[in-house]
């Protein structure tokens, strides 16, 4: 397959992929509500979790594996409920967080080792424990690789994803953690929080009663 039969398929993978990362989601809202509420080193961890979540997932669909993965229906199904419930834990935490009617420090820790792991492990969770991102990731490897792809073709693939999900979810934090968007926070905390715990409420409803 000639440079250009090729590339034309992978551009259009990493733009849906690019159009599904930017969208409003568990990740996206995990994001910008750490980065409004914890500050941008904690935003950033949290942005990188998810992005290593991302590159595990399309490891397997490159390589073939999430296609096995999707058949194995006892581990997808406790992937589901692991991934509905820890939605549900964020939005008890969203949930308390709105209750509180003192704001809390959001002024980055910089003692913050320890705790830019724990946002690090979040993002994490967030995506790994999300099935539907194994489905997603093997719609995009069926766009955007030939069937006869070799490893050079699989490479380039995972390569580029990794590098808009980079792009994407660090501007993501650092955006949101502007000091113009923490003002509006801070002016509207507790709204923020509760809208961000309904939506971690719902998102996490829908995904322990989706159909896999």
């Amino acid at each position: 397959m000639d440079t250009a039969a090729l590339f034309g398929p992978l551009a259009l993978a990493w733009t849906a992929y690019f159009v599904a990362i930017v969208s409003p989601g568990p990740a996206t809202l995990a994001i910008a509500g750490t980065a409004m509420g914890h500050g941008r080193r904690q935003a950033v961890a949290l942005a990188n979790g998810v992005l290593t979540g991302s590159f595990f997932w399309a490891v397997l669909a490159g390589t073939g594996m999430a296609a096995v993965v999707t058949k194995l229906a006892y581990g997808l199904v406790a992937l589901k409920f692991i991934g509905g419930f820890y939605l549900l834990y964020l939005a008890y935490k969203s949930f308390r967080a709105a209750w509180r009617p003192d704001a809390p420090d959001i002024a980055p820790k910089m003692d913050g080792h320890p705790g830019l792991a724990i946002f690090y492990r979040r993002g994490l969770y967030i995506h790994l424990t999300n099935p539907k991102a194994i489905f997603a990731w093997v719609s995009l490897v069926s766009i955007g690789l030939p069937k006869d792809a070799g490893n050079a073709t699989i490479v380039l693939f995972i390569a580029g994803a990794v590098v808009i999900g980079f792009m994407t979810f660090n501007t993501l934090a650092l955006m949101f953690s502007s000091g113009v968007v923490v003002r509006a926070y801070q002016k509207g905390r507790r709204a923020i929080e509760g809208t961000m715990a309904v939506f971690f409420t719902l998102a996490g409803c829908k995904l322990l009663t989706t159909r896999l």
